[in-house]
């Protein structure tokens, strides 16, 4: 396998992490500073909501393509749940300075029942 789409699935991975475990440090280490979030609605930041670790919740979470445009640029389509609410995210992520950094993220939830 190609040592960058390596470097971007752990890159992932470690935000996948981030987000199950409510750490705002490990998605801040895969986050580039100027990067951008946007989704329909707003919704709750890592750091105001518990961690569906902390809450007992199921982990199901998915990297379901990883698309390596060029020697710099990957798109990363994602799936992830905080039950009742399911995510699909879209990333771009960037190599910049040798490491693979999210600068873009498009989402959006759908909630079971609704």
């Amino acid at each position: 396998m190609n040592a960058d789409i390596k470097a971007v699935e752990a890159t992932v991975r470690t935000y996948l992490d981030g987000l199950y475990e409510g750490d705002a440090e490990k998605l801040a280490h895969v986050f580039h500073p100027t990067s951008a979030l946007t989704t329909v609605r707003e919704e709750n930041a890592v750091r105001n909501r518990p961690s569906p670790q902390a809450a007992g919740m199921q982990r199901d979470d998915h990297i379901l393509t990883i698309d390596l445009v060029g020697p710099t640029l990957a798109l990363v389509k994602v799936k992830c749940q905080m039950p009742p609410r399911y995510f699909t995210d879209l990333l771009s992520l960037l190599k910049i300075e040798s490491r693979w950094q999210i600068v873009q993220k498009v989402f959006m939830t759908e909630t079971l029942g609704a």
